[in-house]
């Protein structure tokens, strides 16, 4: 997995046990259900693109690669915001997938 964003490191070094329950909760509520880690990936992106959450939308596409699913996978699901969300989202929304897609790996 790339490198936690700065932010995120920093509130985990001041709250680790904080973080270590959130962390927690988010692994619990992933195996709650009968979803793949790939299906749980898009769904969680999908919010974050439905709900303008950038940093969020930024992390999923993180997870979204690390679960397998593929640049083109990301690109459709932002295309399917066009009827539900309109134009301006779906561009917006592509345009934050693009973010992560156009950095190394290894960053």
């Amino acid at each position: 997995m790339a490198e936690l964003p700065e932010l995120y490191q920093r509130v985990k070094e001041q709250y680790p046990e904080l973080m270590k329950h959130y962390e927690a909760l988010g692994e619990a509520a992933a195996k709650a259900g009968p979803l793949d880690a790939k299906t749980v990936a898009l769904v969680k992106l999908g919010m974050c693109l439905g709900a303008h959450l950038e940093g969020g939308a930024h992390a999923s596409v993180r997870k979204a690669l690390d679960a397998g699913c593929s640049p083109d996978e990301l690109r459709h699901l932002a295309v399917l915001a066009v009827t539900t969300l309109g134009f301006p989202s779906m561009a917006r929304a592509r345009a934050w997938i693009e973010d992560l897609l156009a950095k190394p790996a290894a960053e």
